[in-house]
């Protein structure tokens, strides 16, 4: 298994988002659909959203720099570099504050 310089895919992530329309872009790290770990790192530009969409399990999201906000139809949480912010298992979405890298992590 190599290792993995995360501060450098952030660069090359925000590089790809600000090319596109979606200003968003990810990169699977660790594991996959067919595993039981699954470690996505994302990367959204400010005002992009990761629109509603169904719980992927346990899960929780690592805040690597910027300002998120996870939303719930009952609440929110916002979150800054070093937060981990547990997803609840409802419907949610992600919207970025400011430019912002996070880390998902899937368990299942």
């Amino acid at each position: 298994m190599a290792d993995l310089n995360v501060n450098e895919i952030v660069s090359e992530l925000t590089e790809k988002a600000s090319g596109g329309d979606a200003g968003r872009a990810s990169l699977t790290l660790y594991g996959g659909h067919d595993k039981s770990l699954r470690q996505t790192l994302i990367v959204l530009l400010e005002g992009h959203e990761l629109a509603e969409h169904a719980s992927p399990g346990e899960a929780t999201l690592l805040v690597f720099n910027g300002r998120v906000r996870l939303s719930t139809q009952a609440e929110s949480y916002e979150g800054a570099p070093g937060d981990l912010i547990p997803i609840p298992p409802s419907p949610h979405s992600l919207l970025a504050l400011s430019d912002a890298a996070v880390l998902l992590t899937v368990a299942k």
